[in-house]
């Protein structure tokens, strides 16, 4: 007989599967891997004082990238959306939309914060190029008007914060009950 338990583990082990299987793989450019970029995302919401939800966002913000992988020709893979079409069969908009509008977040603050492209490390620039840029004027409305987009931008935050080798933070067992609750919350 299989309890909820079980099946609550599984759940999560399913979502894990991607970070444990191909986290090892370094991130882009960076100089951390993507388990490590992850869990060192999770770990800056958390510390942040982020919803339950929003830390597994940032947990889980670059499933896509691990799910696709990369594309040899210079052109964007579209992480964001494909992460948001895997976890969308898993999660609610909670978890799902600042995933999806992670990499907008990043064009936004691009386009409003004068000093926030020379934050970025060199891979995130460089990406940021194939992304299309710095959100054009008209454009930051919409985003600024859109459900989710204080969130994924506090993500993006996060996702730039998170590239230092050798930094101490939980790993996945840390999360597993949140992942649960969101699971569950869907």
């Amino acid at each position: 007989m299989t309890t909820d338990r079980t099946v609550k583990d599984a759940a999560v082990d399913g979502v894990l599967a991607p970070l444990r299987h191909s986290g090892g793989q370094m991130y882009l450019g960076e100089p951390v891997t993507q388990l490590e970029h992850a869990l060192q995302t999770a770990a800056l919401a958390e510390r942040a004082g982020a919803p339950a939800a929003l830390v597994v966002a940032a947990l889980l913000h670059d499933v896509g990238h691990l799910i696709a992988g990369e594309r040899a020709d210079g052109k964007d893979a579209r992480h964001e959306d494909v992460g948001y079409r895997w976890l969308a069969d898993r999660f609610g908009a909670a978890v799902t939309e600042p995933v999806r509008l992670h990499v907008a977040a990043k064009r936004y603050l691009c386009a409003i914060e004068p000093d926030y492209v020379a934050s970025l490390s060199a891979a995130s620039r460089e990406s940021l190029t194939l992304q299309g840029g710095p959100m054009p004027e008209a454009e930051l409305g919409v985003f600024e008007a859109t459900p989710w987009a204080p969130e994924a931008a506090s993500l993006r935050r996060w996702d730039d914060a998170a590239k230092v080798p050798g930094r101490i933070v939980p790993g996945l067992a840390h999360y597993h009950r949140l992942i649960a609750e969101a699971l569950e919350g869907r």
